[in-house]
């Protein structure tokens, strides 16, 4: 089987989808792999290092679009590199698919196989596949450390000879994947920290990183089948934004992280909980390529309102590229090594198995996820 691996066109992504030690584990199962000449650039990883671990190198991008089993990507492919793609081919990468109806469509009439990463269930096997929950944990990570870079305080608290300096306040909004991770790097930093989340069933985990869980009674939330928070209602988004705006404004850096699978962020920090904070203090947006909980959906790294730093940057876990890289690897290579068939050396479509059923969205020229059908039929309405 034929596995090939473009590189990334948009200049913003240092992430790449594949590392040579994964390339090595591939050809070892018995997959034949090409990577285009200057995959790993972006992460300091040369050719050779690619060659040494068995894939092939080749100069020509749109071989390896049209004369291939496979693709693997990071990013949504774009229309055009859809069109090149050999019927009946494997494309397996991030498709945004609750927002990007035209590429479905498209991968649907091309005839290809599109296993969907962000389709991949939350179930305990599929958690090594799992590149939504390694991505989002880098990206709780970066979110702290941007707060502190930010800052005009200390993190932690210090006892010198001029004084003791209180611990900086860190309020996080949403305990799943990254706020989980938030929460850890700012106890590691020293800060003091509260979370908040709609769902009750993690305050256990926010304690036991050493965290207060901030309570506020929203009636019935809950989670979905797949671990992620239940969209509010107008009522408990209000209920919410009231219990908020009293920690917020005593918080140095409030970090907001909370997601909705597969609709747009909520608006969580209004105008004016931002005017109730403190000088100085800091607000770090982490769902800003979703719509956003401060602003709207583009990039933004401004002061705002009172000296209060309102920050929304897209891609965090691109901001450690190399180990992001790391990880979103290990995740196809786990995915891929889960449905290899050992003596045919090919990866198999088992539509038996609920990891492919549920990510593998397009086949046979139809779309076959019931959820997407769904949405695009709301979205008609």
């Amino acid at each position: 089987m034929k596995i090939t691996v473009p590189k990334e066109t948009n200049p913003k992504e240092a992430r790449v989808p594949i590392i040579p030690p994964d390339v090595d584990k591939l050809v070892k199962l018995g997959a034949e792999v090409e990577v285009e000449t200057g995959l790993g650039a972006t992460i300091r990883v040369p050719d050779e290092d690619y060659a040494g671990a068995g894939a092939k190198i080749v100069n020509n991008r749109n071989a390896l679009l049209t004369e291939t089993d496979m693709v693997l990507r990071l990013r949504p492919p774009e229309l055009d590199d859809v069109k090149e793609l050999p019927s009946g081919v494997i494309h397996i990468s991030y498709l945004d698919p609750f927002f990007n109806k035209p590429l479905i469509e498209a991968l649907a009439a091309q005839n290809v196989n599109a296993i969907c990463m962000e389709m991949i269930p939350r179930t305990t096997i599929a958690q090594k596949m799992d590149a939504l929950s390694s991505q989002a944990s880098l990206g709780g990570y970066v979110a702290v450390i941007i707060a502190s870079e930010r800052l005009d305080k200390a993190f932690p608290m210090m006892m010198t000879p001029a004084g003791t300096l209180a611990p900086a306040r860190v309020f996080i909004i949403g305990a799943g994947v990254a706020g989980l991770q938030a929460i850890a790097t700012a106890k590691r930093l020293g800060a003091r920290v509260e979370a908040f989340d709609t769902r009750p069933v993690v305050a256990e985990q926010v304690k036991s990183l050493g965290a207060k869980f901030v309570e506020v009674d929203l009636g019935d939330t809950g989670q979905t089948t797949q671990g992620y928070a239940k969209q509010l209602t107008a009522e408990q988004l209000a209920l919410q934004q009231q219990a908020m705006a009293k920690h917020c404004a005593q918080a140095d850096v409030v970090i907001t992280t909370a997601q909705v699978f597969g609709r747009r962020a909520p608006r969580i920090i209004t105008k004016e909980m931002v005017a109730g904070m403190k000088p100085g203090s800091i607000v770090i947006d982490m769902a800003v390529e979703t719509g956003g909980h401060v602003g709207g959906p583009q990039g933004y790294d401004l002061v705002g309102v009172h000296g209060v730093g309102v920050v929304g940057l897209a891609n965090l876990p691109g901001r450690v590229a190399g180990h992001a890289s790391q990880m979103y690897s290990s995740n196809l290579r786990n995915l891929l090594e889960h449905f290899w068939n050992k003596e045919k050396k090919s990866f198999v479509l088992n539509l038996e198995d609920e990891i492919i059923d549920e990510s593998l969205v397009t086949k046979d020229k139809t779309i076959r996820s019931e959820m997407l059908r769904q949405r695009y039929a709301e979205e008609g309405k």
